[in-house]
């Protein structure tokens, strides 16, 4: 609990997601801090002539109403911003600093080429021994790789860190979001990782192309520009937490045993565990596990496993039929339905691709010889009753391969993100892992990032392990969110 001396000014946090974006306030009040939603905007990659890109002034945009609402609430003054949000995307700035084309979007199929290409040079299996990162097209170094030999030769960051400098800091790759770039080398007890001069050498980019790397929590400089001639804004820091979202979702889990795992269930499922150190062992190479730094020196080590796309994309589908669906109707209805005793293979990769996803799962079905599902949108409980089993059987898989690679013992289950408030997958979950799923919630990533802010400004005894699950800790018991 916070001592009467201590700064008592407002914290934001933004939380950047693929789907939509959020501006949150937190503000200490009589009765304790108390988190808010202050604005909120969607996101979208769209389609252009030379690919999926995000829109990046839409986002400016949206975080500067944001970042002025809270501004208008906070007259006590806003002490710290910080931004995490989704990984593998990037910035390229030109000469004058500034963005030299909006950025691609992770599923741009540009990668599938450059995958190919990457690897006749540097093997995936080395790849994985320096940096202990599950193997993915979609990770940064594929992209880089993916661009011209004159925009490699440019300067980069990932949209987070990007944002904090267009706002006034200092440009740097935090570690959490830099090791999913798969050009960090693993985290040793003398080093929090660096980048792998080896891997940047064989992608063509000069080491002066590659941002400064920080730990969660530095003090990236101070907020400048028109926001900062607004009251709330005098003498407002710029704090990079845990940019990746994921880590700092995992930073709010407030258990101090070791007896548990997460599931972070959104756009993708990431199923694993928090460890203290790396496991590069030869079956998690095998399975393509990934050690994703932590909060507090810790790593996420997990696997991306397919998630709620699959049903949103069903569900655009749908949409684009002219079926009207809610999603809160349709879990619903699902919980009535019968499934098959089969399960689709959620991780296919034809599965990552946008468009006509029912028709896709059925395409699997007919390849391994299993009867198919209808594709009408009146069946769509049936389809998504499928989904849900099959995400939570994999799931399982997962999960006893976590314990058995890593020696650890699980009696609970924290899931976290949106797809937390589904319940039916939350029973099908505990049914297929043995497990006592807690629901964690579905702003993790904004308590986590509250979280990490208050390690940083605040006093913290120098033996203490995990400071930011104690401040989310502290924050829940508080009632700061609802």
């Amino acid at each position: 609990m916070l001592n009467p001396t201590t700064d008592l000014r407002a914290l934001v946090a933004i939380d950047l997601g693929a789907e939509s974006c959020r501006v949150s306030l937190m503000r200490w009040t009589g009765l304790g801090p108390r988190i808010e939603l202050v604005h909120r905007f969607p996101n979208g990659a769209s389609e252009t002539a030379d690919g999926l890109h995000w829109n990046l002034e839409r986002i400016m945009v949206g975080l500067d109403l944001g970042l002025r609402k809270a501004a208008q609430i906070a007259t006590e003054g806003i002490r710290s911003i910080a931004i995490d949000g989704w990984g593998v995307d990037y910035v390229r700035l030109g000469a004058d600093g500034k963005p030299v084309a909006e950025p691609f979007c992770y599923r741009d199929e540009r990668t599938v080429v450059a995958e190919h290409t990457l690897n006749a040079r540097l093997s995936p299996e080395r790849m994985r021994e320096i940096t202990g990162i599950g193997i993915l097209r979609i990770n940064t170094a594929y992209q880089l790789f993916a661009d011209s030999a004159e925009l490699r030769a440019l300067p980069w960051l990932n949209l987070p860190e990007y944002i904090l400098y267009a706002l006034g800091g200092r440009p740097v790759s935090e570690r959490t979001l830099a090791s999913h770039t798969q050009m960090l080398s693993m985290p040793t007890p003398t080093s929090h990782g660096e980048w792998s001069e080896e891997i940047v050498r064989e992608l063509d980019v000069p080491a002066s192309a590659m941002p400064e790397l920080v730990d969660p929590g530095t003090d990236v400089g101070q907020l400048t520009g028109p926001l900062a001639e607004l009251p709330a804004f005098a003498n407002t820091r710029l704090i990079a937490p845990c940019t990746h979202d994921t880590a700092s979702a995992i930073a709010a889990i407030p258990d101090a045993a070791d007896d548990w795992a997460y599931i972070s269930s959104g756009t993708w499922s990431l199923v694993g565990a928090l460890l203290l150190e790396p496991n590069n062992a030869a079956r998690a190479r095998e399975e393509n596990f990934t050690n994703l730094i932590g909060a507090d020196n810790t790593i996420c080590f997990h696997k991306n496993v397919n998630g709620m796309w699959l049903l949103r994309q069903c569900m655009e589908t749908w949409a684009a039929e002219g079926a009207t669906i809610e999603i809160g109707a349709l879990v619903e209805a699902a919980a009535q339905a019968s499934v098959p005793a089969y399960v689709l293979d959620v991780d296919d990769p034809d599965l990552l691709l946008s468009g006509r996803m029912p028709q896709r799962i059925n395409a699997q079905l007919h390849r391994r010889n299993l009867p198919e599902l209808s594709t009408h949108p009146d069946d769509a409980p049936a389809m998504a009753a499928f989904l849900f089993q099959s995400l939570a059987a994999r799931y399982g898989v997962v999960l006893r391969s976590v314990q058995e690679i890593t020696g650890k013992t699980f009696r609970k289950l924290y899931i976290m993100g949106g797809g937390s408030q589904n319940q039916l997958l939350n029973r099908l979950t505990a049914e297929a892992t043995g497990l006592e799923v807690i629901r964690a919630g579905t702003e993790c990533s904004t308590l986590g990032n509250f979280a990490v802010q208050l390690s940083t400004l605040e006093p913290k005894a120098a033996t203490e392990t995990r400071p930011s699950a104690r401040w989310a800790a502290t924050l829940r018991d508080m009632g700061a969110i609802s």
